[in-house]
């Protein structure tokens, strides 16, 4: 609007002048933008060459010059266009409103693969150890049609021996209650009794059988000196009388004992003994543990007849009472492996079927080592002279696990 004073007319503006106005600014302003726009592209390119591409979101990508070229090939045929933006750690491109409203009229291309990350070479990735884990052998499978073998209830008899083996063990210092006897007088009888046990060509579950019922006898009832060879002899009557088919007469039993004692002797030693131990003769011993252990172990011949002499080696000992008679079978059979194959070996099968681990059978396994290294020796060799017989192979020769006393 125009105003004249002297004359005091006002002109106002027209319509037309008001467009060519409105137009001409809208003109100007178009090409402001267009140069910002032009500007911004050069500023990018220089960011791209020098930098990288940054994205609108304020992230910067990896860098062209780091990508291989094979990756930058494929991002050039993904990517025809880049929608520049800001944010480089400190670099900043900042865009008004103005200009964003204009960068929203080209839609962002969609990103058709996942970015590209190199591996840093220093990254170690971390495996875990795979184990396989040994299977466990069904041991009774090829007896299935062997009706003697019981294979229905062979877990269960097991099971039932490994609750009842506790009544069979006696104290292991039980000799201090005997007045007249000591541990030494207890090893030569049953050393001698190993010898009369071989002579007579008895089952080996009356050897075992015979041993218990000693020291059970022994543990409840006080024996002088000059008794003790008739309870061996009374213990291996009862225990012929329980396992074998032909019996020994008393008789027979009386002479190798030099006469030292007569029939009613024995006689009346069978009573006390059975009243004494209440009649219960059948209670587990370490034999048939040890046949299953051994069937566990798939062993040979060798390594059976090895763990027999091992596990007789221990019915002498004193000290070895004091393990039960299931640790002793296992490990005289760990120890008979070991000892025929140069290594430690204790399958997951036997551990299954034995109950017991490795480690908790080191420390019986150090003292039978022992026993084994000191068979030859000393006054009570009657173990190692039944076993270096070609009955049995000489295995009593054959060299000790030294390296299991050092596991």
């Amino acid at each position: 609007m125009v105003t004249s004073r002297e004359n005091n007319i006002v002109v106002e503006p027209t319509t037309t002048s008001i467009l060519q106005d409105e137009t001409t600014s809208r003109k100007f302003g178009q090409e402001v933008k267009r140069e910002k726009r032009r500007v911004l592209g050069v500023i990018n390119q220089n960011v791209v060459g020098a930098r990288g591409v940054v994205n609108k979101r304020g992230n910067l990508s990896k860098s062209r010059v780091e990508e291989p070229l094979s990756h930058q090939e494929d991002a050039k045929k993904l990517k025809p266009s880049s929608v520049p933006s800001a944010n480089d750690f400190g670099d900043c491109i900042f865009i008004d409103d103005e200009e964003e409203e204009a960068a929203l009229d080209h839609p962002m291309p969609m990103s058709l693969g996942k970015p590209y990350t190199e591996a840093d070479p220093m990254e170690e990735v971390e495996m875990e150890d795979v184990t396989v884990e040994e299977p466990i052998l069904d041991i009774d499978l090829s007896d299935a049609k062997n009706s003697l073998a019981a294979v229905e209830y062979v877990q269960d008899l097991y099971s039932f021996y490994r609750t009842m083996e506790r009544c069979s063990c006696v104290p292991a210092d039980y000799m201090m209650q005997q007045m007249d006897l000591n541990e030494k007088m207890r090893a030569i009888l049953i050393d001698w009794l190993i010898e009369v046990h071989d002579k007579f060509d008895l089952m080996k579950e009356t050897l075992f059988l015979t041993v218990n019922l000693i020291d059970r006898f022994l543990s409840k009832k006080a024996v002088m000196r000059k008794k003790l060879q008739l309870v061996g002899l009374v213990a291996l009557l009862l225990a012929c009388k329980y396992e074998e088919v032909s019996v020994p007469v008393v008789e027979d039993l009386v002479l190798i004992s030099d006469k030292a004692y007569t029939r009613n002797d024995v006689l009346d030693m069978e009573k006390t003994m059975l009243s004494t131990l209440q009649f219960n003769v059948s209670l587990p011993t370490q034999y048939p543990f040890l046949k299953r252990f051994l069937k566990a172990a798939q062993a040979d011949k060798k390594c059976e007849m090895l763990a027999s002499f091992l596990i007789e080696l221990a019915l002498v000992e004193y000290e070895m009472l004091r393990f039960q008679p299931s640790l002793l079978a296992a490990t005289a059979v760990y120890t008979a492996q070991c000892t025929v194959d140069g290594y430690r070996q204790w399958s997951s099968t036997c551990e299954f079927h034995s109950h017991y681990s490795e480690d908790q059978l080191m420390e019986c396994c150090r003292k039978m080592v022992s026993l084994h290294q000191r068979a030859a020796t000393g006054k009570l060799t009657g173990v190692y002279r039944k076993y270096n017989t070609s009955k049995f192979g000489y295995i009593a020769k054959c060299e000790a696990a030294h390296f299991l006393l050092s596991a």
